[in-house]
């Protein structure tokens, strides 16, 4: 998958509308996060969110300028939370430093942990996560990398989908962005879990290759026929239309 490389020793990343702290979260500012931000489902609906392993808070961040820029309505309200303690602080500082400050919070805590302080009756109209996926792969020696990146820390596609099928609303759903190669376990747990798809995006680096990331969406209600999208993000070296158009509200450059 790209990657976002002028981030390389940045303490800061600037979007359009607001500015991230890139410097004590495991997981810096990462192009998949970006993906979904900007081309996951936002319900008009939706008014209560959570985004879990959240990092740096980017995708909350998005989630909240999306939600003010097509919904009048001032009741709403994000939380995030990240296993990793320096995370869940830095999500904080960027959300209190955003324009939607009051609308969003973070918490240090792990899925099941945040689950069990919940009271029994809450529900959340839109989850969402760039979760870790390497499953089989070699630990870097930085262990909080690890976290972040390694199912082995607890927070897998099957835990935010057993989660989701308590937690969300009768007609919320939950976007998730993995390797395209997890799309048919996805999918089949997701419909153990009494949930659907009923959106998905495969993204490609460029024309020729297969693609390497998925972006799905689950809901409760039964869908026969999945909108299916492919993006694909760079051709001769250059940025596609298609890519500039997704994340222009969000890049810089865009």
């Amino acid at each position: 998958m790209a990657s976002l490389s002028n981030l390389i020793g940045m303490s800061e990343f600037k979007f359009k509308r607001f500015t991230v702290v890139n410097e004590r979260s495991a997981m810096k500012v990462n192009t998949d996060g970006v993906l979904l931000g900007a081309s996951m489902t936002i319900a008009p609906t939706s008014r209560r969110m959570l985004d879990v392993g959240t990092g740096t808070g980017t995708i909350a961040l998005m989630a909240a300028q999306r939600m003010a820029d097509s919904v009048t309505c001032p009741i709403l309200k994000i939380d995030a939370i990240d296993i990793d303690e320096a995370s869940a602080a830095e999500a904080a500082q960027n959300f209190d430093n955003s324009p939607w400050a009051e609308l969003m919070s973070a918490s240090h805590a792990s899925l099941k942990e945040y689950d069990a302080s919940l009271d029994p009756e809450v529900r959340y109209d839109h989850i969402f996560s760039n979760p870790p996926y390497f499953e089989d792969s070699l630990q870097a020696p930085d262990q909080r990398r690890n976290d972040s990146r390694h199912t082995s820390t607890g927070l897998s596609y099957r835990e935010l989908l057993e989660f989701a099928k308590v937690r969300l609303s009768s007609d919320g759903h939950i976007s998730i962005v993995l390797p395209s190669d997890a799309e048919n376990g996805l999918t089949r747990y997701a419909r153990m879990c009494g949930l659907y798809l009923f959106r998905i995006m495969r993204i490609r680096t460029v024309p020729r290759k297969m693609p390497s990331r998925i972006v799905a969406e689950f809901s409760f209600r039964r869908c026969d026929n999945p909108s299916e999208e492919l993006l694909t993000i760079q051709n001769e070296g250059r940025y596609t239309q298609e890519y500039l158009a997704l994340t222009r509200d969000f890049y810089l450059f865009a």
